[in-house]
């Protein structure tokens, strides 16, 4: 997914639980989801910050040459300013973009 094209809030808002209970029925059951998928995304984000880091290292890296990369700065700055991974997942379920199954449900169907 295009994290950087995501329209969602910077900072944490107050919701109504309701919304929350919507979707699963169950409180609970929902903020397990959402902890799921902040995780994944947490770690799609990590993973492509960290191919993009390694464009930027050199093989011949001392400690006395200290050289300030203007790019390596801009490209930290944009995932600084990125929503929170929670937030992202917040505005997925919000928006019916995640999707999730219950184990226990799939077994009964055989």
């Amino acid at each position: 997914m295009e994290y950087k094209k995501l329209k969602t809030d910077v900072t944490a808002v107050t919701r109504n639980t309701t919304e929350f209970m919507e979707p699963t029925g169950n409180i609970y059951e929902t903020l397990a989801i959402l902890t799921k998928r902040a995780n994944q995304i947490s770690l799609d984000l990590k993973e492509e910050l960290s191919q993009k880091i390694q464009e930027f290292s050199s093989s011949s890296d001392q400690l006395d040459e200290v050289f300030e990369n203007r790019e390596q700065i801009e490209l930290s700055k944009f995932y600084e300013n990125l929503p929170k991974p929670t937030l992202m997942a917040i505005h997925e379920l919000l928006t019916d973009k995640i999707f999730f199954r219950r184990p226990e449900e799939e077994s009964s169907n055989f």
